[in-house]
């Protein structure tokens, strides 16, 4: 657990996944020794030359409300166009439990961005069918992401199948009535504001934590991996407009350096989180102290 202020922040492990070397493009053998010492053993796999990524869900408390930030990739999906997500039993929901988190007392879903790894358990399978995971909450989605996933509308040139995400994790919240559509700059109570991290996706959106003057945000895929850190000009193969990535991860690392503001990035391996120090004009990482 990690507190800030009033709030307590845990997470919820789905599974960590190989990531292949190529995810970052500038990683090369000589940068590999470099840092090999701080990679290894949470970040990289020397034996096999991969990154490790972790995919979970982080889980926001104040006493008063329970939010979920991304919610995995989902049990029982039908993912041609992603083996790491098709047809898999990885059992989420059975470690929300675990964690304490019953899913009809959730009050919110806060949802980064619509890509496969994020929204799996916005829904389960009842049947033939898939019906909301989190009955009581108010999902929060950008409503650029929505437009741009959409199958009638921004989505409608991409295959057929890349639309399954969409059709059964987003279209069951919305026709429940349960999305709260946002711009990305509105207050969600006190010490919670939505914010604009786009590049990696259109519309993603962070979530920035204030409380008892401490500070956290939640980045999303604005870095993959923590050696972006230390090459923020990197962006990894799954940033959909590259430019606009690097300008977003340039702004979102000067304000965490500045702020001393924790990060929690979707996909760090152990301990997930951790703080940007400035070294001149160059940044490095350091981990976050969780507690019990």
């Amino acid at each position: 657990m990690i507190k800030v202020g009033d709030f307590q922040i845990s997470r919820v492990e789905e599974v960590v996944l190989d990531e292949p070397v190529e995810l970052l493009a500038g990683f090369n053998e000589e940068i590999r020794e470099r840092h090999r010492g701080w990679l290894e053993p949470d970040f990289y796999n020397g034996e096999r030359n991969v990154f490790f990524s972790v995919i979970q869900t982080w889980i926001l408390r104040d006493g008063k409300r329970t939010i979920i930030i991304d919610t995995s990739g989902g049990d029982d999906r039908d993912r041609p166009l992603s083996p790491r997500f098709h047809m898999q039993k990885r059992h989420l929901d059975r470690a929300l439990l675990a964690e304490g988190v019953e899913p009809e007392k959730v009050d919110m879903v806060f949802l980064t961005h619509l890509h496969v790894d994020h929204v799996g358990w916005n829904t389960r399978k009842e049947g033939d069918r898939f019906v909301p995971m989190f009955p009581n909450a108010r999902y929060v989605v950008s409503s650029t992401e929505l437009a741009a996933r959409d199958p009638e509308r921004g989505a409608k040139e991409r295959p057929p199948a890349s639309w399954n995400t969409y059709l059964d994790t987003v279209k069951p919240i919305l026709e429940a009535g349960l999305v709260d559509q946002v711009e990305g700059t509105e207050n969600l109570g006190p010490g919670l504001d939505i914010i604009q991290i786009p590049g990696h996706a259109p519309g993603m959106i962070g979530l920035r934590v204030r409380s008892g003057g401490e500070e956290a945000v939640f980045i999303a895929d604005v870095m993959h991996q923590p050696l972006q850190v230390y090459y923020p000009e990197w962006n990894s193969r799954y940033c959909e407009n590259q430019e606009l990535a690097r300008e977003t991860r340039a702004k979102v690392l000067k304000h965490a350096a500045d702020e001393g503001a924790l990060l929690l990035p979707a996909h760090y391996g152990a301990p997930h989180a951790g703080y940007i120090r400035s070294i001149g004009k160059n940044y490095r990482f350091e981990p976050v102290a969780w507690t019990r």
